[in-house]
C-alpha cells in the first residue's frame, strides 16, 4: 500500500505522538565530562579556543566536580597539564602525578562518580608525542620517529599508577600497537585485573583536535602524528584496528572524532558487541560555539541534535565538553 491509504505525516502530527513514536533517546548516563587539571595553585584558566572549559587546580576542582554530579553525570575523563614534562613523560606515571592525585580527590569527595584516566605521554612528554621518541637532525630541522615497542612499558607503567590512584576504567589513547595487551596484562600483574579498559581503538588524525593542544599543552614540538594515527580517508583500517584491540582484551571500544566519522561509529556497532564510545572532540565543540557566539545558529538545537546523531550511529556512551550543558537540557526536557 501508498499514499493515500498510508500516510507517514500521522506519527509527527504532535509533540507527544513524536515522544512516543521516538527511537533514539539522548539520556544523562550517556554522557561523559571531560576535565583538565592543571598543576599550581588557584588556577581557574578558561581555554581562550574552548569557550566555557577550564583548565583547574587541585584546590579549584572541587566547584567543578560538585556541579557535575549535581547534574546526575555518570563519569569525568581526566586530562593533566604537569608542571614538568621530559623525554619519556615520566610524570604521567609518577605516583604523585596531576591526574593520580586527581583521582584521589575525587575519589575522596564522590566515591561513586566513575573516574576515567585518559593514558597516554603527550601531555607529560616535552617533545609532544604519544611515546619514546628517537630524534635526528634533517636538513637542519628536529625530527624524531615514535619508537612503538620501547613506549608500550611506559604506557603500562602509565595505567597502573593510574589504577593504583583509584581511577575506575583506565582509557589509553595513544595508538601504539599492541597498547591494549601491555596495558591489560600490566594491570593483571598488578592485581587490577577488575578495572577496563576504554580503548580509543580508532583514532584518527584528525585537524578537529586544535582547541585540545591548548587546553592540555600537548601539541607535538615536531612533526605530527600521522605515523601512529589513523588516515581519515581510511575505513577497512578502522576495522582492523577495533578487531586487534577486542582480541588484545579492550572493554570498550572508541571512535574519535564523532561527528566526521559517524560512518566509522556504525561501522563497528554493526560489527562488534562491545560498548561503545564517541569522542566529540574539542573543534567540534569550538565551531559551534562561535557560531552561537556569533547567533548564527540556535546552541541548543546544534548540540541536542548533534548528540542524538551520535548515539542514533551506534554510540553508548559520549565524551563531550557539552555533557554539563547537554545534562541540564535534558533535565529541562
Amino acid at each position: 500500500m501508498s499514499f493515500p491509504i498510508v500516510r507517514h505525516r500521522r506519527l509527527r502530527r504532535t509533540a507527544a505522538m513524536r515522544s512516543m513514536v521516538r527511537e533514539t533517546v539522548l539520556n544523562i548516563e550517556d554522557l561523559i565530562q571531560p576535565v583538565f587539571i592543571s598543576y599550581g595553585s588557584g588556577v581557574k584558566n578558561e581555554i581562550t579556543s574552548m569557550p566555557g572549559v577550564f583548565q583547574f587546580s587541585l584546590d579549584t576542582l572541587k566547584p567543578e566536580i560538585d556541579e557535575i554530579v549535581s547534574l546526575r553525570i555518570p563519569a569525568v575523563l581526566l586530562f593533566g597539564i604537569p608542571e614538568s614534562k621530559d623525554g619519556i613523560g615520566s610524570s604521567g606515571f609518577a605516583d604523585n602525578g596531576i591526574v593520580q592525585e586527581a583521582t584521589r580527590l575525587i575519589k575522596s569527595w564522590y566515591p561513586d562518580l566513575m573516574v576515567i584516566a585518559d593514558t597516554c605521554l603527550c601531555e607529560f612528554t616535552d617533545h609532544g608525542h604519544c611515546g619514546m621518541v628517537h630524534t635526528f637532525e634533517r636538513d637542519g630541522h628536529t625530527c624524531g620517529d615514535v619508537m612503538n615497542d620501547e613506549s608500550l612499558e611506559l604506557l603500562a607503567r602509565t595505567a597502573v599508577s593510574q589504577a593504583k590512584a583509584g581511577a575506575d576504567i583506565i582509557a589509553p589513547s595513544n595508538m601504539m600497537d599492541g597498547f591494549v595487551q601491555a596495558i591489560r596484562s600490566a594491570l593483571d600483574d598488578e592485581g587490577f585485573e577488575h578495572i577496563p579498559i576504554m580503548s580509543y581503538s580508532v583514532k584518527y588524525a584528525s585537524a578537529f583536535y586544535g582547541p585540545f593542544r591548548d587546553a592540555a599543552d600537548s601539541a607535538p614540538q615536531f612533526g605530527d602524528r600521522k605515523t601512529y594515527q589513523m588516515d581519515p580517508a581510511n575505513v577497512r583500517e578502522a576495522l582492523r584496528e577495533a578487531e586487534s584491540d577486542v582480541l588484545e582484551g579492550a572493554d570498550m571500544l572508541m571512535v574519535k572524532p564523532a561527528l566526521a566519522y559517524l560512518d566509522i561509529v556504525r561501522l563497528l556497532r554493526d560489527q562488534f558487541d562491545l560498548p561503545l564510545v564517541t569522542y566529540n572532540v574539542s573543534g567540534e565543540y569550538s565551531m559551534v560555539k562561535a557560531a552561537a557566539m556569533q547567533g548564527w545558529i540556535n546552541e541548543k538545537a546544534i548540540v541536542m541534535e548533534m548528540l542524538t546523531g551520535m548515539k542514533r550511529a551506534g554510540s553508548d556512551m559520549i565524551i563531550t565538553y557539552f555533557a554539563k550543558d547537554a545534562a541540564g537540557w535534558i533535565k529541562d526536557r
